[in-house]
């Protein structure tokens, strides 16, 4: 009898290091879904998405051609606590639908990783077997995402944190937990996590 396909998901907030963790991962042969890019594909090759989104955000939230208006979805969006849940209700289900179809390719594989920020907020980490949260100091967090992402203002990157959860929020419900400090090292710490899983899979 095959074992059943593991699900892990990998959180943390802005500018924590998600990505790198998941790098990690990906080096080590484990398939891993970005839940966050995927979403912005959806929201500008989705009909549905996009159809909802214009209805309720307005025309406003594209650019000709379709692109996605990020400028006008970070100075609004993320300053009206209700646009946002009307904006990640129609995002997150189409995601959800997106990493059923993409795991179905992965069934050989140990395990497969869902990177994502809002992976508890969503729900979707309700269908997941183990959550990692990668952690950082909320300032080193603020520093590497206007580093990162040079179109963000120092306001905006606070009005998403205050958007999210707390790291301490994250923890609680979380199985694992990855500091990314640029102090502890971080391979150890997911190697360490990737052996567990991989025992995990042949004991199932």
């Amino acid at each position: 009898m095959q074992n059943r396909l593991l699900m892990i998901g990998v959180t943390g907030g802005i500018g924590a290091g998600k990505s790198i963790v998941c790098k990690i991962f990906d080096v080590l042969g484990i398939p891993v879904y970005d839940a966050d890019s995927r979403a912005k594909i959806l929201m500008e090759s989705n009909r549905n998405v996009i159809d909802s989104i214009k209805k309720y955000i307005g025309e406003e939230a594209y650019l000709p051609g379709g692109i996605l208006n990020r400028a006008y979805l970070a100075n609004h969006v993320f300053k009206d606590v209700e646009m946002l849940e009307t904006i990640n209700g129609i995002v997150h289900p189409a995601v959800a639908k997106d990493f059923d179809k993409w795991s179905k390719f992965h069934r050989d594989k140990p395990y497969i990783v869902k990177e994502a920020a809002l992976l508890i907020e969503s729900g979707s980490a309700k269908v997941l077997d183990y959550i990692i949260n990668v952690v950082a100091p909320v300032a080193l967090r603020i520093e590497r995402t206007l580093t990162r992402d040079t179109h963000r203002t120092i306001e905006q990157v606070k009005d998403i944190i205050s958007n999210q959860l707390s790291d301490e929020e994250r923890s609680v419900k979380s199985n694992f937990i990855i500091t990314n400090d640029d102090y502890t090292l971080l391979i150890p710490q997911v190697l360490k996590i990737h052996d567990f899983l991989i025992n995990s899979h042949h004991i199932g």
